[in-house]
């Protein structure tokens, strides 16, 4: 089926679009998005998939040279730059997620970033807000398009395809390219959409944030130079229609009124407390709350004392692995989230290493453990729940539920633990100066001259550097 306009309306807004109607809300809740999406990225350059991505990316040059984050003495072609730097974001699962279900800062951020670098005139701080939030709105506006998508996906990775779109979208707001050339960066885009989930909970997954803002990158820089793609890429059934099965696209609202309303401002996003698939948030507060009713009636936790361990979660196929053998099955596990919380009272970075997941205590645990999908669990990020009964050999079951995780859009993270975790994030890989600078650019990008200084720190990785930076200026 063709709809007619659509298309073109994106365009026309992608390139409208103005600083002076971003609103304090969302210029606020970006701000927050970017801090976060900059710490798990740090933190992410110290993965084994980073390092495989950066060793291939740095078989290529060119006369353009873009920032690696958190590396001092690489530079990398702008579109590979994205590339390694958003698979660092998403190489832990770290980082924001959105409803409908997606990523969306990992897929812009990178992007951005990598551009402004090449760019003859440094954008501002306030330029790098506003395409970073035309980004972010392009997928939300994409998003719903489909009530397929509200749902945990079956088929494709979200940020594979609404990301890519976003990519493009911001990359082509911060090119200032004409509304025609920003529908065609997002048909260009549309080509490199899509990527199965059966590659979740694999070392190939964090590769499709990387992909997504690369190749949105691509796609606007392709669309500068005259390429163009199907001027009706989001009209048809065919185009962006492929990837949902009730495919019912809507004009972009009108860009030239002034009160614009932004999606992010009625929708925020979750930030994770825990280096894994959102889902698992709920599963781990649960099972916490559950040892600490076991531990307040018998006074510890003992794992010889446990019959069976029941958790109630949504049904999802891609979350329910009852033995992860890697890092990757790990993060996308409900039962070992839930074994790791009930064992150790925690779950961290630390949680989903070899040595943890290796633990015959956690085996044994495992095996006592066994998955029920109510029916009334939806599986929606919006509206899921998560249930833990532990029941003994001897005496009572203990049991709690969680309906809303702390990080969720419901209950959001405060500034406070939203800037340490970037803290502990980034003080993995940067000194304190970057750390802090990082923070202070961010609290005030839109008052920043130059938004080139957000990459001098993000490359500040020890106190000799700094000072050695002094003495050339």
């Amino acid at each position: 089926m063709l709809r007619k306009g659509i298309t073109e309306s994106f365009g026309a807004a992608i390139h409208a679009l103005n600083t002076s109607q971003l609103t304090d809300g969302v210029i606020n809740r970006s701000k927050r998005m970017m801090l976060d999406t900059l710490g798990v990225g740090l933190l992410g350059t110290r993965t084994a998939v980073f390092n495989k991505a950066l060793k291939y990316s740095q078989l290529f040059t060119s006369q353009e040279r873009s920032s690696v984050w958190g590396k001092s003495d690489i530079i990398l072609p702008p579109h590979y730059a994205a590339f390694v730097n958003g698979i660092a974001v998403h190489s832990m699962d770290f980082d924001d997620t959105w409803h409908p279900a997606t990523h969306p800062s990992g897929a812009v951020l990178p992007a951005l970033l990598a551009l402004a670098e090449t760019l003859p005139s440094q954008p501002s701080g306030l330029d790098l807000l506003l395409a970073f939030n035309v980004g972010i709105e392009v997928q939300g506006r994409l998003m719903r398009f489909s009530k397929e998508a509200y749902n945990i996906p079956k088929r494709f990775h979200p940020p594979t395809v609404v990301g890519v779109m976003g990519s493009a979208a911001a990359s082509a707001k911060l090119l200032g390219l004409s509304p025609e050339q920003c529908s065609h960066a997002l048909a260009i885009a549309a080509s490199s959409a899509g990527a199965p989930l059966a590659n979740a909970a694999t070392p190939t997954k964090p590769l499709h944030i990387g992909n997504a803002a690369r190749r949105g990158l691509e796609a606007a820089r392709l669309a500068q130079i005259g390429l163009k793609g199907n001027p009706a890429i989001l009209d048809l059934d065919s185009g962006l229609g492929v990837y949902y099965k009730d495919y019912s696209p809507s004009a972009m609202a009108d860009s030239a009124v002034r009160a614009y309303k932004w999606i992010l401002e009625d929708q925020d996003v979750a930030f994770k407390r825990i280096p894994a698939h959102l889902g698992m948030h709920w599963v781990v507060d649960a099972a916490l709350a559950a040892r600490e009713k076991l531990q307040k009636a018998v006074g510890k936790f003992d794992l010889s004392q446990i019959r069976h361990v029941t958790l109630r979660v949504p049904p999802s196929k891609y979350v329910n692995c009852p033995l992860p053998a890697t890092e990757h099955q790990a993060r996308h596990s409900f039962q070992f989230n839930a074994c790791t919380a009930l064992l150790d009272n925690e779950v961290t970075v630390a949680s989903f290493g070899d040595a943890h997941i290796g633990r015959s205590a956690l085996k044994e645990l495992l095996g006592k453990v066994s998955l029920e999908t109510p029916e009334d669990n939806l599986p929606s990020f919006d509206k899921m729940y998560c249930e833990v009964e532990i029941a003994m050999h001897q005496g009572p079951s203990y049991k709690a539920r969680c309906d809303t995780f702390y990080g969720h859009w419901r209950k959001p993270l405060t500034l406070k633990h939203l800037v340490e975790k970037f803290s502990v994030n980034a003080s993995s890989v940067l000194c304190t100066e970057g750390v802090e600078g990082v923070i202070d650019v961010i609290g005030n990008i839109e008052r920043v001259a130059e938004c080139s200084i957000l990459g001098s720190y993000l490359t500040m990785t020890s106190n000799q550097e700094r000072l050695d930076r002094m003495r050339i200026l």
